[in-house]
């Protein structure tokens, strides 16, 4: 990224969610070099505060599938990057239903909410970003991830009307849709795969992950986070209602 960013989002506040470590942390980091106040939220108190430590951030240990803990979270953000995210891998007969509605609120509901009482702030001074960090799966289908697909694809209707309404109010939204990120949260689902499929770990990345891809490699988080700075920045004011792949070809085939 060119200097002008980091003079473009000076001033700006910003909210992460999920910004304990992989694509959150990334962005957190990225905005906050560019010169946002970050306020970085995760689950995982500890993780929140060295990231917040580490990026002069205000870090909040909230569970997102309260609401009255995201109720407490601040209200005046110019850029909201709604990332959390968990996942669980299993056939829908066996698919836990209280792991299903438990990841609906955390990737559906909590952006909701958040876009409910951040939007006015917005709205007030007529500029906002709204980055949803969406996934090829919220493009794609994939067996065994039904609570995951479904909260993405919803994720991207939401993005969608968040930018329908925003329009006239100097407010973007749009969704980043990375295929498999070197992320934890991915070091558990090869795991999880491998388990489901029987087959080993290795073969989960080279088989599974990366079949539908044209570049045979997991993404960085780094690199997601660069897309979502430039969705922050000044040369992508007309771009909204977006889904932007980052799948190294997965959706070109």
């Amino acid at each position: 990224m060119t200097s002008g960013y980091t003079r473009d989002l000076t001033g700006r506040t910003a909210l992460v969610t999920g910004a304990g470590s992989g694509i959150g942390r990334a962005c957190a980091t990225a905005l906050a070099a560019a010169g946002a106040a970050v306020h970085v939220v995760d689950l995982d108190a500890d993780s929140a505060k060295i990231v917040a430590a580490d990026i002069g951030g205000t870090a909040h240990h909230t569970d997102l599938a309260d609401t009255a803990a995201i109720g407490a979270l601040p209200t005046g953000i110019d850029i909201l990057v709604n990332n959390a995210g968990l996942q669980h891998v299993a056939p829908i007969e066996e698919f836990p239903a209280e792991r299903f509605d438990l990841i609906q609120k955390v990737m559906v509901t909590a952006p909701f909410l958040l876009l409910k009482q951040t939007l006015p702030h917005m709205y007030a001074q007529g500029w906002g970003r709204v980055v949803n960090v969406s996934s090829v799966h919220g493009l794609r289908a994939s067996a065994f991830k039904s609570a995951y697909v479904t909260a993405k694809h919803a994720l991207e209707g939401l993005s969608k009307v968040t930018a329908l309404e925003g329009a006239t109010h100097g407010v973007t939204s749009n969704c980043l849709n990375p295929a498999y990120v070197r992320t934890p949260l991915v070091e558990r689902q090869i795991a999880a795969q491998a388990e489901v499929h029987g087959i080993d770990p290795d073969e989960v990345i080279s088989d599974v992950l990366l079949k539908n891809s044209a570049v045979k490699r997991l993404i960085e988080p780094h690199e997601v986070a660069a897309a979502a700075l430039w969705l922050c920045g000044p040369h992508s004011g007309f771009v909204t209602g977006a889904s932007l792949p980052l799948d190294g070809g997965w959706t070109a085939g």
